[in-house]
């Protein structure tokens, strides 16, 4: 809170003022410190009620068909899991609504279909060959080709920039002396 002061008439200066405070009555640490401890031990049991019970495996037949196509899809949360493998609540999702869809006598690639309008094609662990894929599927093929020939080429210039001189007859003589001698030390 700010309050002028006037001094004859004149405002003399800016005096800041605190608001008073009011005496509260404070909780002994000894009452606050078990409270604290009971709250953090109660943490996890909160947790664990949240989790979803697990679906009912009535069909072992089912089960088999959608954990084989969930082994198809990925997850959209994880991104480098499959559907099967992921534990995401989405993902979780995802499973129920596939195993309706199987109930339901839609076949696997009725499924896929829906799933892909849906989410677009990255909902498929393995994308189809198509152009907007094309980068995906051949990029590190034309980036390993393209690496091969800079290499090729460099290698060519640099044996380019290497001269061959043949040896001079002095040198010609020097190498053979050395050569029969055979001690390999060199005489200066």
């Amino acid at each position: 809170m700010i309050r002028l002061c006037w001094d004859r008439g004149r405002l003399a200066r800016l005096v800041r003022q605190r608001p008073r405070r009011t005496k509260r009555a404070r909780r002994p640490r000894s009452q606050v410190l078990p409270l604290l401890l009971l709250l953090w031990l109660s943490a996890p049991f909160a947790v664990a009620q949240v989790r979803r019970p697990e679906p009912v495996k009535g069909d072992a037949a089912l089960e088999e068909r959608l954990n084989k196509l969930s082994q198809e899809l990925r997850c959209l949360v994880c991104q480098n899991e499959t559907l099967a493998e992921s534990r995401a609540d989405l993902a979780e999702d995802l499973r129920d609504e596939i195993r309706q869809q199987m109930k339901a006598g839609k076949s696997d690639q009725e499924i896929i279909a829906f799933l892909t309008e849906r989410y677009g094609q990255f909902i498929l662990y393995r994308p189809q060959v198509t152009p907007t894929t094309y980068l995906l599927w051949f990029g590190p093929f034309v980036l390993l080709l393209a690496g091969l020939a800079l290499l090729f080429y460099y290698i060519k210039q640099r044996r380019d920039q290497i001269a061959e001189q043949p040896l001079s007859s002095e040198e010609r003589r020097r190498a053979e002396e050395l050569l029969r001698s055979g001690s390999g030390k060199e005489t200066a």
